[in-house]
């Protein structure tokens, strides 16, 4: 090869090279273009995530959307949901609001049990209760602070409340419940009797609560929540309750349509 051809041949590999450095120059920056993108889609998910959590606990709570059959508490202190002139079938429910699993029940079968005592097909009656005795640790304080402020707040108001309690739910073991919440979360419902928040912070309805916990544990054998009646059948946790569709058929069964 002569000495041209070989410095031509140089000269061409070099380019080559050269363009190989570019193409890959190129392909890191896009790279990192990408890469950078990943990151900021992810921190602003992340973000995202954050604010809503944040919202979640210390949002404000918000009134019950549906159909409600009418509300009546009960000397006890148990609510109940059923149009004027249903007396059966009857679905009772022992929940705790510090439950995890009931939060879960409600999440799944809550509004079907409404609608159907909305639709005059059932008659409920809620008996939330102390589960926890105690008040040593957040979870036991929790389970009765939040039973204590559902007696307190008015009637009309419950069903709203209730959600309330299940939707800031504190994890087990955490602190939460706090009276400061309990009372602006009634305040959002637009509770104005002067009463309730003396009610909540003084635990003015402990005496009561504790009545119902003792009705649910020694007179009615309750071991665990959720434990619901279906006239006076106890309804299996997994099959049932967290069944809406399932709930719905025992129910209308027990009515006789089904």
């Amino acid at each position: 090869m002569s000495k041209a051809a070989r410095e031509r041949s140089a000269r061409e590999r070099l380019a080559g090279e050269r363009k190989r450095q570019a193409a890959r120059q190129r392909q890191r920056r896009l790279l990192a273009i990408v890469i950078g993108s990943v990151v900021l889609v992810a921190a602003v998910v992340v973000g995202a995530v954050l604010i809503i959590d944040h919202r979640n606990k210390s949002g404000r709570a918000v009134a019950h959307k549906g159909a409600v059959a009418p509300l009546t508490r009960q000397a006890d202190g148990s609510m109940v949901m059923a149009k004027a002139g249903v007396t059966k079938p009857v679905i009772e429910v022992f929940e705790d609001f510090q439950c995890p699993v009931c939060k879960s029940f409600e999440e799944a079968s809550g509004s079907t049990i409404e609608q159907l005592a909305a639709e005059g097909k059932v008659k409920v009656v809620y008996r939330p209760f102390h589960l926890f005795g105690g008040q040593k640790d957040p979870i036991r304080i929790n389970s009765l602070r939040s039973a204590n402020a559902a007696l307190c707040v008015p009637t009309d108001k419950w069903v709203s409340y209730h959600d309330t309690l299940f939707r800031f739910q504190p994890a087990e073991g955490s602190k939460g419940f706090s009276p400061d919440d309990l009372v602006k979360w009634g305040k959002d419902l637009g509770v104005t009797d002067a009463n309730f928040e003396k009610c909540v912070r003084d635990l003015q309805k402990e005496s009561k609560v504790q009545e119902m916990t003792k009705y649910a544990l020694e007179t009615r054998r309750v071991e665990g929540t959720p434990t619901v009646f279906l006239d006076g059948r106890q309804l299996d946790i997994q099959t049932q309750l967290m069944n809406p569709d399932a709930m719905k058929a025992a129910i209308l069964a027990a009515g006789g349509a089904g």
